[in-house]
């Protein structure tokens, strides 16, 4: 296992809450959980620190960051203007299949707002197919970088069932806009959803 392979699993792990943030990423305790060296868990790590997943802190070493109330109003402002420009984009270059896909999205969630987290992984699928339809992969990529950001958030905000329908219906209206070819309306309709996201959140912390 090299360094890419560990830093993609401590990614899932602290995406699926295993690691938590405030934890400490100890390379001894690392490398006998992997069952490799300590040298392609001090490379994953180093991958780690450079996307802001992973700090030193005077005595304590390398850990999972916390990210304090400034950092979450940057992380969805930042969010709101790339995945904004991304909705724009693609209503002007988006094809008929990847249109069709982000309908057949929106229609299934509207039958799974009881399932908290399968919606939430459904969630992740639709701005994950907005952005790849936006035909911009520099956009893609900083965006991707941005959502990696959010797996340091503890929770989810599709956590009521009230805030779950109203994004399905927030994602409905992303999609016909970029069906409709509408760039102001889309990036219009995107910024809000993620400005209703960020409130959310807020609430939460």
């Amino acid at each position: 296992m090299n360094g890419s392979e560990i830093y993609r699993r401590l990614i899932g792990l602290i995406e699926e809450r295993v690691l938590k943030p405030g934890d400490r990423l100890r390379e001894a305790d690392l490398a006998e959980e992997f069952g490799v060296s300590r040298t392609p868990i001090r490379e994953g790590l180093k991958r780690l620190e450079a996307q802001g997943l992973a700090v030193h802190e005077p005595n304590r070493g390398m850990v999972v960051p916390t990210l304090d109330h400034g950092q979450i109003n940057e992380v969805y402002f930042m969010r709101e203007v790339l995945e904004g420009t991304a909705a724009g984009l693609a209503a002007k270059h988006a094809s008929r299949p990847e249109i069709e896909i982000l309908q057949d999205l929106v229609e299934a969630d509207r039958k799974r707002i009881a399932d908290k987290e399968g919606l939430v992984r459904s969630n992740r699928e639709f701005h994950r197919r907005l952005c790849l339809a936006s035909h911009n992969r520099y956009l893609v990529d900083q965006i991707e970088h941005l959502r990696l950001s959010l797996i340091l958030m503890a929770g989810t905000t599709l956590d009521t069932p009230e805030r779950r329908e109203t994004a399905v219906e927030e994602h409905a209206a992303i999609v016909e806009a970029i069906a409709e070819g509408d760039c102001t309306a889309a990036e219009t309709a995107a910024r809000r959803h993620i400005s209703h996201a960020h409130k959310t959140r807020l609430q939460q912390n």
